[in-house]
This record gives structure tokens, C-alpha cells and sequence, in this order.
């Protein structure tokens, strides 16, 4: 079993007022009541604490920590990239998911090659719509209150301040952009909608399509122009008084609210703390609900996607009584939630992530935003605009009629998954997690950490974890469903204990000991009493400049 391992620093940044040229002191824990970022590296934690502390909102900070991460963090995410957002919005009380995922090239002839030839994992061909700059443009439009030459300076200013080759080349297409919104006429959102609609449709595309053609790419202007980004509500359920929010199943969010949903009928808090029952129940849980993401998971637009029968009461009943507490399930059991039978046959059949950075943006008033910006190396990048693309096509699989194959346009079902959880209608916790297949179980235990065991983020963050493999790698495209199968029964902790490892290993568990670190989270707690917000990120020994930011620093 693959793993993200610890070669990035989540820390935090906790400061009274950070502003470009002022630096603060690193940690990886902040409180703090006038916004709080989590995001990384510094320089984009910086961003957003800027933009908040200029009177921005939380989208206006979490456009400029988006554009910042595609500098600051290349490697983990770039301007061509994806990034899943979601936005609580403290006026109306409701959250605003902005589909941030592109598709596939349109021309029937490209997907026919795919099939043909497979679907690479890196390198422009293995490129969807680049969806980044449309999803930001789209919720500055429509739920921020700056412009989009506020929130890019800081982006422009670290471009200018020189690195990779690529950098003036991509500080003269955003100029562009901020062009264009200077000398359009109109209101606030016309002109950030003109900005955006040149980099769509307009001379960034014209070259973008030049780039494509002579680079043997199948992306075209028409795919371009076609780009949409949608804003859709959240999918959620109950948990113990708590209402968990995830995207939709063109991610793999839901799989964390299915999870949960078995797990309801189990007294988690008396079997302990990382216990060999706490730990054998909650991974027979993902097991299941893993199976389902596997076999019924796609682009909601392509595929009809049961989801209220896999959220619901009667499927939840039938499903989580085949959890064994004495028995590791061996098998892929996906279920029938059409039919509601708790088995529905053979199951379709981890993860290797390498690219994929997190956001959390809280401000004053009390406006959340949860993204997470992603995009695999080994990016195609059009030089003359210094624009890289991602390789999310391969999040994408070639067997026919499985829901998430490929298809001209089609959005592939990624890993990314941002998450907002409230408590009597109001926000409570925010998380956001780099680790591809690992983010869902990752977010889970972290929850269950806080709801179940009264941990605040830094204890949290800072507990042991586990992994399961026994799933779908969600970046192996082939149309073989076995080879795309992990090791089943694989489970790996983060602790020695030989009397856990040897409980679990008597059930039928082939436990691993790991010594790294299970994907890397952020998470932020909004105490509702006080107005302060606590937020931690991963602590390792390691330092590649990740962090987070807090203004008005609280004890």
C-alpha cells in the first residue's frame, strides 16, 4: 500500500496582522477570532490573511490562498488544476458546493484512443478542462466582495519576485485577466465574468488551443468554451447532532457519510480510543462504504447515481449487520441500494496520489470556506502563457459501462473532498485533506476524534490513524477491475502495540506498522460560544514551508 508520506509541514502561522513584507513565528497550531487560514505554504497562508485583514471575506481570502498554492505549492497543485469548494455562508445559513472539476476532451474520436491505448498518468494527454481559474472567478462572482486585481496581488507579487521560468509568462496571463476586469464596463461580477470568460473563450484560449494541437494534446478551445463551473448544494446526513457536508459523488465525499451511517448503530466511545474494536469497527465500515463508492461512484451529470438509497435509513440497516466484530471481511461487498439488498453481487474492483494541497478560510462575520486544490505531477504546460495543466484524467477508468469510464466531457470521480460540518445550523469544524484515497478515512477518524472522544484539533490531528487498502485505486485507469484492487484485509497503524496489532491480526486483519504520515489534514474548530477558531495541521519533522495563519491571536 502506497502512502503520502511525511515529506510536507502543515504548521501555523500565528499572527495579529501578517501582510506582504511581515513574517511571524511557525507553529502548527493557532486560535484566533478575526479569521483563520489553513492552507499552505506560507506565502499563501500570507495571502489570505492579507486579503482578510483588508475587509475581504472568506472567498475573497480563499481565491487569493488558490491562485497563491498554484506558485507557491506547483507540485501539489497548478493554475490547470481542480479544486472542490465549498462555502458556508453566514447570511443565509446554507453551504454552496462550486463543482470544481473539469472534463474530459469532447471529441468522440480522443476517448476512442484512450480505449485504444489506455489513459496516461502524466503529461497532457492525461489532461482534463483546466477548472481552477473558472471555479475561483465563478465564487469571487458570485459570493465575494473584491476584485480580482485585490486578490491575485499577492499571487503577482511572488511571480515578480522571480523562481521558475514559467513565472513572467504566467504573471502576464493574469495581468490579462485584471486587464480585462479594469476596462469592462459594468459592475463588480460583469467584470470579474469578462476576466474570466477571456481565459475561456477569448485569445488565452485561442493560444491554449494552439498549444494543444501542436503538443498532440486532445483538448480544444470548443472544450474550453464549453467549461462551466456549477454550483450545486452539499450532500449530508445526521451524526450525533452534528450535520457533515460533502460534494457530491463526482468526488468520493459521500463515502465518509455512508461511513458514518453504519458507524451510528456502534458505541464507538466505550470500546476506547484506538482500540482493537475502534479500529476493527470503523475500517469494516469504510470497507463497505468503500465498495459502494466503487461500484456506484461517477460524475452525477453521466451517471444516475443511487445516493438517497445509499444515505438512507433502510439500506443503513441492512448493510451494517454485516460487520462481524470477531471477523475481518476478506471480500469486496458493495450492496443494492435500488433493490435494497444488503449484498449485490461482485464487487468493482491505492493510493498514489501525489499532488494535492489543502485550504480552510474563516472570516470575522463567520464565513467558511473548505477547498481542496489539486493536480498529479508531471503536468503539460503551455510555456508561452505559463500555464500547467493536471493529469486528473486518470482518476478516470477505461471499463465500459462501469459508472465512472470515460466519456467525451465526462468529469472524473476524484479523491478530492473538502468538508464543512455544523452543529444547530452553524459551522463547527472544517477539514481539508491531501492524501488521495486516504482523504475520506483520514477526515473520518479526525471527526470521530472530536465527536466521539472530545479532541480539539491539535489533539486530534496529532492522534494515531489507520489505513485500510482494501478498496479501488482511484489513479489506476485500467479496465481490468482486479488489477485496480488493493491489498484486501490490508489495514496499516500508526502504532506498535503489540497487543492491538495481535487483536487485530486474530480477527483476519494483515496488519502493517507505519512510520510516516497518513496523508496530511488540516482542521478547524469554531467554538460557537466564543467566536474563536482553532485550527492544527499535521506535525512532522520535516519542513517544505506548508502552514496556516490566524489574525488576533488568542491565548
Amino acid at each position: 500500500m502506497k502512502r503520502i508520506n511525511s515529506i510536507v509541514l502543515m504548521t501555523i502561522i500565528a499572527a495579529a496582522n501578517i501582510s506582504s513584507g511581515h513574517s511571524a513565528d511557525l507553529t502548527w497550531y493557532a486560535s484566533g477570532n478575526g479569521g483563520i487560514v489553513a492552507a499552505g505554504p506560507q506565502a499563501s497562508a500570507q495571502a489570505g490573511i492579507e486579503i482578510l485583514s483588508k475587509g475581504g471575506n472568506a472567498i475573497d481570502g480563499a481565491v487569493a490562498v488558490i491562485f497563491n498554492l498554484a506558485v507557491s505549492d506547483y507540485g501539489m497543485f497548478c493554475i490547470g488544476g481542480e479544486v472542490p469548494f465549498m462555502f458556508y455562508s453566514a447570511t443565509t445559513g446554507k453551504i454552496t458546493v462550486y463543482k470544481g472539476m473539469g472534463g474530459a476532451p469532447g471529441d468522440q474520436k480522443a476517448i476512442d484512443w484512450y480505449y485504444a491505448n489506455s489513459i496516461p498518468k502524466t503529461g497532457i494527454r492525461s489532461a482534463t478542462v483546466p477548472s481552477a481559474v473558472s471555479t475561483c472567478l465563478t465564487a469571487l462572482e458570485q459570493k465575494g466582495t473584491m476584485s480580482f486585481e485585490q486578490v491575485i496581488a499577492p499571487t503577482l507579487r511572488l511571480l515578480d519576485a522571480g523562481g521558475e521560468k514559467w513565472y513572467p509568462n504566467l504573471a502576464a496571463t493574469l495581468r490579462k485577466l485584471v486587464s480585462t476586469e479594469k476596462l469592462t464596463a459594468g459592475s463588480r461580477e460583469q467584470k470579474i465574468r469578462a476576466a474570466r470568460d477571456r481565459f475561456y473563450k477569448g485569445d488565452i484560449a485561442d493560444e491554449l488551443d494552439k498549444y494543444y494541437t501542436s503538443s498532440g494534446a486532445f483538448l480544444r478551445k470548443a472544450d474550453l468554451e464549453k467549461h462551466t463551473t456549477l454550483a450545486e448544494e452539499p450532500v449530508s446526513v445526521q451524526y450525533r447532532g452534528y450535520t457533515i457536508n460533502k460534494c457530491n459523488t463526482w468526488t468520493q465525499g459521500p463515502v465518509l457519510l455512508q461511513a458514518l451511517r453504519l458507524l451510528e448503530n456502534f458505541d464507538l466511545k466505550s470500546m476506547g480510543f484506538f482500540s482493537p474494536d475502534y479500529i476493527h469497527v470503523t475500517a469494516e465500515a469504510m470497507k463497505l462504504a468503500y465498495a459502494d463508492r466503487d461500484k456506484f461512484y461517477g460524475d452525477p451529470d453521466f451517471v444516475n447515481v443511487p445516493i438517497k438509497q445509499l444515505l438512507s435509513d433502510q439500506y443503513t440497516k441492512l448493510r451494517f449487520p454485516l460487520i462481524e466484530m470477531d471477523h475481518a471481511s476478506q471480500e469486496i461487498r458493495p450492496g443494492d441500494p435500488v433493490n435494497m439488498k444488503a449484498l449485490g453481487g461482485t464487487g468493482e474492483y491505492w493510493p498514489g496520489e501525489k499532488g494535492t494541497t489543502t485550504c480552510v478560510i474563516a472570516d470575522k462575520w463567520g464565513n467558511v470556506v473548505a477547498a481542496t486544490p489539486s493536480a498529479n505531477p508531471e503536468y503539460g504546460i503551455c510555456e508561452s502563457l505559463g500555464i500547467a495543466h493536471n493529469t486528473r484524467l486518470s482518476s478516470l477508468n477505461t471499463q465500459k459501462g462501469h459508472p465512472n469510464c470515460l466519456e467525451p466531457g465526462k468529469r472524473p470521480r476524484i479523491t478530492l473532498t473538502p468538508t464543512i460540518i455544523l452543529k444547530n445550523g452553524k459551522p463547527i469544524l472544517a477539514m481539508s485533506v491531501a492524501g488521495g484515497d486516504l482523504q475520506d478515512q483520514v477526515s473520518l477518524q479526525i471527526f470521530l476524534d472530536f465527536a466521539e472522544f472530545g479532541m480539539m484539533p491539535k489533539e486530534a490531528i496529532s492522534s494515531p490513524r489507520f489505513a485500510i487498502s482494501h478498496m479501488q485505486d482511484s489513479f489506476n485507469p485500467a479496465s481490468d477491475d482486479k488489477t485496480r484492487t488493493g491489498k484486501l484485509a490490508g489495514i496499516e497503524l500508526n502504532s506498535t502495540d503489540k497487543s492491538v496489532i495481535d487483536k487485530l491480526s486474530g480477527r483476519g486483519h494483515l496488519v502493517n506498522t507505519a512510520t510516516g504520515t497518513m496523508a496530511l489534514p488540516v482542521m478547524v474548530y469554531f467554538d460557537q460560544a466564543t467566536g474563536i477558531s482553532y485550527a492544527a495541521s499535521q506535525p512532522t519533522n520535516t519542513f517544505r514551508g506548508k502552514c496556516c495563519a490566524a489574525l488576533n491571536k488568542t491565548p
